[in-house]
């Protein structure tokens, strides 16, 4: 199969973009946010992170008509068996979850997420991962779509510390730096995370399909 080199990105996130666009571009591959080709977002109807992810990029390369990268990633909290998981985004939104007092949906997530965990003193009860699922797909009935996984261990705080990052990063303690996630040098956070683990995979993945 002669593969198309442009590929759509099922996602707007500038961020998300950069780190895209940088990682493939020794491919030579253009990666294209769904949003510049007036793709929306499509609802996210799957129980597990690889069924939204593939739920997203099918849906990107239907529209589009284009090869389809997708990417779907979250915390599991052990003691809250794998919560908040493919809900992390929306965490404290979620019915019942009652009223937070954070400036932000970030601030909100955490603020609930330490509410869940305020009797559990014990950091081995604490254990936590982001992970994240990459889909590739190289058209919309891609039968056998490339699904790199990848996972980041760590443990939930018991307040928010450091400036840096996003989401969860400030309850994320990094045994490894002693430091949370939000306190990591960003290159050094980019080199042991979940999402830049999955993107070196995919990276591979891409370089050996693409190179046939």
């Amino acid at each position: 199969m002669n593969l198309d080199k442009k590929i759509v990105l099922a996602s707007g996130n500038k961020g998300k973009v950069r780190e895209f666009v940088k990682m493939f571009t020794d491919l030579g591959l253009n990666i294209v946010p769904q949003t510049e080709l007036g793709v929306g977002d499509v609802e996210e109807t799957g129980t597990t992170f690889v069924e939204n992810a593939i739920i997203k990029a099918r849906y990107a390369a239907e529209i589009t008509g284009m090869p389809a990268i997708a990417d779907d990633s979250g915390i599991e909290v052990d003691y809250l068996n794998g919560v908040p998981g493919i809900y992390s985004a929306r965490y404290s939104t979620l019915a019942g979850s009652g009223e937070y007092g954070g400036d932000s949906k970030d601030a909100n997530n955490n603020l609930k997420l330490l509410d869940a965990l305020k009797d559990v003193d014990d950091d081995a009860l604490r254990t936590a991962r982001y992970q994240c699922i990459l889909v590739y797909m190289r058209h919309a009935a891609d039968p056998t779509p490339i699904i790199c996984q990848a996972a980041w261990e760590g443990i939930i705080m018991r307040e928010e510390v450091g400036d840096n990052g996003f989401g969860y990063d400030p309850l994320f303690w990094v045994p490894e730096h002693q430091l949370s996630s939000a306190q990591l040098d960003p290159d050094i956070k980019n080199g042991m995370s979940h999402r830049g683990k999955a993107l070196r995979l995919l990276h591979d993945e891409l370089t050996a399909l693409y190179a046939k």
